[in-house]
């Protein structure tokens, strides 16, 4: 198994480097995205910039908040997984009222964690650097930067590669020896 976290603050070029890594691969590739569809022209313009930028041999999986089960189930050897991104994955746990669903998050995130432990597939996780800037004021907001940062330290935990990018430039944190 290969994992590789690529993590970085918004706009940074993460997801432009993980797909630039993807296109590399031999195998098969499958774009997981896990973003949930909104009636908002702004995230309508992100989701056709990001589709546009793909390849169209390129598998598509809009994952729900069962990202693991996709893992599990799609992450065959040779293929290569393209997960963006898990803080978009994250938001799918609060409701329409802003409530953090704790026992749905937790029983997924550590389902993700185990499936990410066992597959055979390689997987390619973005994920927004968080918490570098001031405290949040609202709660929920508090809740999203605390959650997003511990599952950020355990995903890299688990990985092979973590690469920070920044002004769309890659900086290695963690690389096999």
């Amino acid at each position: 198994m290969t994992t590789h976290l690529i993590t970085g603050g918004a706009r940074s070029g993460k997801s432009r480097y993980a797909e630039q890594l993807a296109l590399a691969h031999d195998g098969p590739v499958l774009y997981v995205a896990t973003a949930e569809r909104r009636d908002d022209d702004s995230f309508a313009a992100r989701i056709a910039h990001h589709r546009e930028r793909r390849p169209a041999a390129w598998g598509l999986h809009e994952a729900g908040p069962g990202l693991a089960a996709v893992i599990a189930a799609e992450g065959a050897a040779g293929s290569l997984l393209l997960v963006d991104c898990l803080g978009m994955w994250l938001m799918r746990f609060f409701d329409a009222d802003g409530q953090f669903q704790v026992d749905a998050w937790q029983r997924e995130r550590a389902a993700l964690l185990d499936a990410l432990a066992a597959t055979p597939a390689a997987v390619l996780l973005v994920s927004n650097e968080i918490g570098w800037g001031v405290v949040p004021l609202g709660a929920e907001t508090r809740h999203f930067v605390d959650e997003l940062g511990r599952l950020n330290q355990d995903i890299a935990a688990l990985c092979r590669r973590v690469t920070l990018v920044a002004c769309g430039q890659p900086l290695s944190l963690k690389a096999p020896a």
